[in-house]
C-alpha cells in the first residue's frame, strides 16, 4: 500500500542555500536537502487502485507553469513549535493548483483536508525545542530570500513511513505549460 502526495519540487539552487540553516536549534531533526519538496495535497496510504486513479485524475490538470521564491523562515505550531519552514511567494498560482488538486482528490472519494493550505517548505522538525531557542535561531536568519525560480511541473510523490520523512519517489511527473 503506497504512501502518496502531490507537491512541487525544489531546485537544487534554492535548496542548497537552505540546508546551510541545518544546525544550531537543539531538538530539531533536519530534511535532507534532497527531499525537499512542497506539498499540494497529502493523500495517504491507499490501494493500488485508488493509486492510479489519483494519477489519472491528476493528468487532466491544465495549469500554466508560475515563479516562486522562498519569502521567509518561520516555524509552525505557536506555543510548542512543531517544524522550522521556508515559506513562499508570490502564492496565487500555487494556491490555484493546490485547489485543483483538493477538488479532484474529493471526487477520487478521499475526505477534505482539513488544515488551511499555507505553501511551505519544511527544513526541520522540533521535539523539546523551546518557544524562546525557535524565536533565537529564526531572528539570527532572517530575512530569507531567495531569486524567483520557475515551476514547470508538479509531481506523484511516494514515500514509505519513516521518522523525519522521505525518501521520496517521483512516481508521476505532471508538466504545468509554458
Amino acid at each position: 500500500m503506497p504512501r502518496i502526495f502531490t507537491g512541487l519540487e525544489i531546485p537544487e539552487d534554492v535548496a542548497q542555500p537552505l540546508a546551510m540553516l541545518r544546525g544550531g536549534l537543539p531538538g530539531a531533526r533536519w530534511i535532507d536537502p534532497e527531499n525537499y519538496h512542497v506539498t499540494l495535497r497529502f493523500i495517504g496510504d491507499v490501494d493500488d487502485v485508488v493509486a492510479h486513479e489519483v494519477a489519472s485524475m491528476l493528468g487532466r490538470v491544465r495549469r500554466g507553469a508560475f515563479a516562486l521564491r522562498v519569502e521567509e523562515l518561520k516555524s509552525f505550531g505557536g506555543r510548542k513549535p512543531r517544524a522550522i519552514v521556508a515559506t513562499l511567494g508570490p502564492v496565487q498560482a500555487v494556491m490555484e493548483l493546490q485547489a485543483e488538486h483538493e477538488r479532484l482528490m474529493q471526487r477520487v472519494g478521499l475526505e477534505p483536508e482539513g488544515r488551511k493550505y499555507i505553501p511551505h517548505v519544511t527544513l526541520a522538525r522540533l521535539r523539546d525545542s523551546s518557544s524562546r531557542q525557535v524565536a533565537d535561531y529564526l531572528s539570527l536568519r532572517a530575512p530569507l530570500h531567495s531569486p524567483l525560480f520557475t515551476v514547470s511541473r508538479f509531481v506523484l510523490f511516494s514515500s514509505r513511513a519513516s521518522v523525519g520523512g522521505g525518501p521520496y519517489v517521483v512516481e508521476a511527473a505532471y508538466p504545468l505549460a509554458a
